[in-house]
């Protein structure tokens, strides 16, 4: 652009953020409490300060301007002045240049030095000095981005496949992890966005059957202060600074350093899974930032407005409630944070294409001063939202502080990820469940039904469960199996950090193995698992690398793991467990009482289709069965009494260390086997009136005819 002017000119007060319009640029920035606000313009090497242009308000807390002649490119950062009274919750210090929360493209890398945190470290009165040194040169900046219009693809969501709810198959996986140590990918594209759109990564997801990728967080992100210098990172991305911006880490390398170039492959992947007829859902940290506590940097909210961008202890609006053990609490409950978070979803999906979203430590965002509200603000907001009802909602159902553990309370159409089943699912087939109490039969009939006990109210369906066996924040698959303890010695915490007492079983032998006879018992007890969780109602989700055997070395916090122990190992993949898990989905795709939209009922009830349990013998399971601790083995039998071609199902269920025999229902078309688990029977038409489960298997049967 031509000479930088002297001052702005009156600016719209929305959107928010930096945009292009009318031959110009607009800014538009909420702080309700600062005095002045400045955008400064930085010299296309974002290190040289060109111009201090003041923004004009506040108006309702919002400070606007127009700059003529600009375009997209410019690179600028904000400078909020106002009281630095750190005991009444402000801290403003416009010697701090700040990210603007709206930024689209961010430049510069984020080192965290001493300079970037708002008071002197290492001063006598902490948090509560003022650091006088400007941070300008080296700070993060964002870069006007230009009109997505203006980008290919126009419209991102125009090949969206739209799943129908009880189609859905998840699939959690980290973008880089999957594809770093694949052979069929590009050594140049490996670990980034187009890597997972790559032929080979679609051809997996195809034979696997999975619908829906729910990829861990793509948005901008930064590593926690202790990292830096150890030579590890934050992998996993939970530590969001940029709302708006795709990650560059996980794009290729000869786009990472053009933020542009970034957003574009980021979409090209969108299209090209949509092609597939994959779904994205993303990953998103609303609940806290990397500033940390008081303690922490100033990077953008803390700097523009703590006091409405931040809970503060109520008691001492100095120090930050921290209900995320991440040192900070955004504050959804303003409604302009209300505005950001909404805002920053209606981007991803209306401009990025993305298919849903998965909240991180979900019951941050519904919280109240009175504790948790599935009505509250933020819950209203998003359910009326137009553009936002095409999408999934799916929610961690928990948060550190009180009260923090919610499941099945959360509203309207939100999936929400079931502990109970992950802990009932491996407790029956270790043999044990947590502090070593065993998991009864009621317990696994429970949560193989979507626990009813959980989610059966308010007009919700057993979709609304969503069952796993491992996910990122634990052991993988073929870890829980092998180990009895966590071996987080490599992230550096003397293996203080990860999950304590998390269900696991080793079999006798700690890590890997050449003892033929526990080699062959983990693998009877994995492959049963994925059979529970692929044929259990309700939404399953697979962890990548799960459906090969994949592991960490029984680390169960891999989040600082950017290297062999987080990347999926290819190498090593067992192709005759993937062959498994795709026939598990394929006999799920194609009997659709195993993945029912609606709650079973009991025999006896008018109702289309009915669920009955039997014990072994024969007989319909009665009270004294469910609590008989001797004996595990069951079987479900799911009848669509509505079908003139029913093809009822049965289910037989064997965790013990012995074969099981269990006497068929009646039908006079016979059964026919379909699937076992532990692979000791051909699939075909059974003879007789019984049949022989084995050892910690799963058979599932239908009715010939």
């Amino acid at each position: 652009m031509s000479a930088l002017p002297s001052s702005l000119e009156p600016g719209r007060h929305a959107p928010l953020g930096a945009t292009v319009r009318d031959g110009g640029v607009n800014f538009a920035v909420f702080s309700a409490h600062a005095e002045r606000v400045e955008v400064c313009v930085y010299d296309t090497t974002g290190t040289q300060e060109l111009r201090r242009l003041a923004l004009q308000g506040p108006v309702d807390g919002l400070w606007t301007g127009f700059l003529p002649g600009a375009a997209a490119g410019l690179i600028y950062g904000l400078r909020a002045h106002g009281p630095h009274a750190p005991r009444e919750g402000h801290r403003f210090n416009p010697h701090k240049l700040l990210l603007d929360p709206y930024a689209r493209e961010i430049v510069g890398e984020f080192r965290c030095l001493p300079e970037d945190h708002g008071y002197p470290l290492g001063h006598p009165d902490g948090p509560f000095a003022l650091d006088e040194r400007d941070n300008g040169a080296t700070a993060l900046k964002a870069r006007v981005a230009p009109p997505i219009a203006a980008l290919p693809g126009a419209d991102p969501r125009a090949n969206a496949p739209r799943h129908a709810p009880r189609d859905v198959v998840l699939y959690e996986v980290h973008v880089k992890g999957f594809s770093m140590r694949h052979p069929e990918i590009p050594e140049a594209l490996r670990g980034s966005y187009a890597a997972l759109a790559h032929p080979a990564a679609l051809a997996h997801f195809k034979r696997l059957g999975v619908t829906t990728l729910s990829l861990l967080p793509v948005q901008y992100a930064v590593d926690e202060p202790h990292l830096f210098g150890t030579g590890l990172r934050n992998y996993w991305g939970y530590n969001t600074l940029g709302f708006f911006a795709p990650d560059p880490r996980l794009a290729s390398g000869a786009v990472r350093h053009d933020p542009s170039a970034v957003t574009s492959e980021f979409r090209a992947m969108v299209h090209a899974l949509h092609e597939a007829g994959l779904e994205v859902v993303l990953d998103v940290v609303y609940n806290h930032t990397p500033e940390g506590n008081e303690f922490g940097p100033t990077l953008s909210l803390r700097g523009l407005d703590q006091k409405s961008y931040y809970r503060l202890k109520p008691d001492d609006p100095s120090q930050l409630e921290n209900l995320t053990a991440c040192g900070n609490t955004v504050n959804v409950q303003h409604p302009r944070v209300t505005q950001l978070v909404l805002d920053s979803l209606r981007f991803w999906v209306g401009e990025m294409g993305v298919d849903g979203f998965r909240f991180d430590l979900a019951p941050v965002l519904g919280r109240t001063d009175a504790g948790h509200d599935p009505l509250s603000s933020f819950y209203t907001a998003l359910r009326q939202d137009p553009l936002l009802a095409q999408v999934h909602l799916i929610a961690e159902p928990w948060d550190a502080g009180p009260d923090g553990y919610q499941l099945g309370r959360f509203p309207g159409r939100f999936l929400e990820w079931n502990d109970k089943f992950r802990d009932a699912a491996r407790g029956f087939w270790l043999g044990h469940g947590p502090d070593n109490t065993p998991i009864g039969r009621g317990e696994f009939a429970r949560r193989f039904t979507a626990s009813s006990d959980v989610f059966h109210h308010g007009q919700r369906s057993p979709l609304a469960s969503i069952n796993f066996l491992a996910v990122h924040d634990g052991y993988t698959l073929a870890d829980l199996v092998s180990h009895s303890r966590k071996h987080n010695e490599a992230n550096g915490e003397d293996n203080r950090d990860g999950r304590d007492g998390e269900l696991c079983g080793n079999f006798g032998v700690e890590g890997t193995t050449d003892d033929p006879v526990i080699r062959a018992t983990r693998e009877r007890v994995r492959r049963a698992m994925l059979a529970t969780l692929l044929l259990a109602q309700g939404t399953p989700m697979l962890y990548a690398g799960d459906e090969f055997g994949n592991g960490q070395g029984g680390n169960n916090n891999a989040y600082c793991q950017d290297n062999e122990i987080g990347w999926l190992d290819w190498a090593s993949a067992d192709d005759a467990l993937i062959s498994y898990t795709a026939e598990l989905l394929r006999l799920r795709r194609e009997h659709g009482l195993l993945h029912h939209p609606h709650w079973f009922v009991g025999a006896g009830c008018e109702a289309q289709v009915v669920l009955r349990w039997f014990h072994p013998d024969g007989h319909e399971m009665q009270q004294h069965d469910w609590y008989d601790s001797g004996q595990h083995a069951l079987a479900a039998l799911i009848c669509d009494n509505g079908r003139a071609d029913r093809h009822d199902l049965l289910l037989m269920v064997n965790p013990d260390a012995q074969p099981a025999r269990f006497l068929l229902p009646p039908r006079g078309t016979g059964w026919h086997l379909l699937m076992d688990s532990a692979g000791e029977s051909v699939p075909g038409p059974l003879s007789g009136d019984s049949l022989i489960a084995p050892a910690r298997g799963l058979l599932l049967c239908r009715a010939a005819g």
